[in-house]
C-alpha cells in the first residue's frame, strides 16, 4: 500500500480515499471538481491498494463476477489508514468508489475517525452487509450515498440487488440520526467515477 497526497498538506481537512491505478489516472480531475462544489479547504490522500477485492473486503465472499473471490483484509488496510490519520486538530473524511466507496461505509462502523463518508456506487450488493449495517451502529454523522440509475439493471442477480440494498442503508442511516443524502446519477456504474466522487466528498465537505 502507498500514498500519495494532493492539494495543501497543511489543510484542515483530509480526504482519504482508497484507489487503483485507473482512479488515479482521474484524480487531478476529480479535486478539481471538489474545488468547483465547495470552498473548504483540503487535501487529499489517496490510498494505492494492492489488491482490491482482498484489501478492501470486509470479510470473505464468493466471486460475483469472474473467478476472482473477496478476500478480508479489510481491517488490516483500515490500520494502515489510521496511522495516517492522527491529527487531532485536523478533520478526516473517508470516501471511495464501488468497493472503495464499501469499505468507506463500513469503516466508519469501525472507527469514530472519519468526520463523513462519502461512499460513491458503494457496492452495498456485497454479501451480507445489509445485515451488517443492521446489527451494528456507525460512528460517523454524516454519509453520502449515490447510485447510478442503471446500476440495478443488470443480469447479475447478486448485483442487481444494488438498489434496494443502498435504499435500506439510507434508511438504517437516517433512523439512527445520521445527517444522510442519497442521491441518484445518470448512468451505468461505470460512467463519470470521478465526478460522482468528487459530489460525494464536496457534500460531506460542506457539513
Amino acid at each position: 500500500m502507498t500514498t500519495i497526497l494532493y492539494g495543501n498538506e497543511t489543510a484542515p481537512n483530509v480526504l482519504v480515499q482508497p484507489v487503483d491505478s485507473h482512479d488515479l489516472a482521474f484524480l487531478e480531475e476529480e479535486i478539481s471538481a471538489i474545488r468547483g462544489l465547495t470552498d473548504a479547504d483540503f487535501c487529499l490522500l489517496a490510498v494505492k491498494i494492492d489488491d482490491w477485492n482482498r484489501d478492501l473486503s470486509p470479510w470473505q465472499a464468493p466471486p460475483v463476477f469472474g473467478t476472482e473471490a473477496f478476500g478480508d483484509s479489510a481491517g488490516r488496510t483500515l490500520e494502515e489508514i489510521l496511522k495516517l490519520c492522527g491529527d487531532p486538530t485536523r478533520k478526516y473524511y473517508i470516501g471511495g468508489y464501488s468497493l472503495a466507496g464499501l469499505f468507506a461505509l463500513w469503516a466508519a462502523f469501525q472507527t469514530d475517525r472519519f468526520e463523513g463518508v462519502a461512499a460513491a456506487s458503494p457496492s452495498v450488493w456485497f454479501p451480507g452487509f445489509t445485515e451488517y449495517m443492521e446489527a451494528h451502529e456507525i460512528r460517523s454523522g454524516s454519509v453520502y450515498l449515490s447510485l447510478g440509475d442503471r446500476e440495478e439493471r443488470t443480469r447479475n442477480p447478486v448485483m442487481a440487488a444494488v438498489g434496494s440494498r443502498i435504499r435500506k442503508a439510507e434508511e438504517i442511516l437516517k433512523a439512527r440520526g445520521v445527517r444522510c443524502l442519497l442521491e441518484w446519477n445518470p448512468g451505468n456504474h461505470f460512467q463519470d467515477a470521478d465526478v460522482r466522487t468528487a459530489k460525494a466528498f464536496a457534500w460531506v465537505l460542506r457539513g
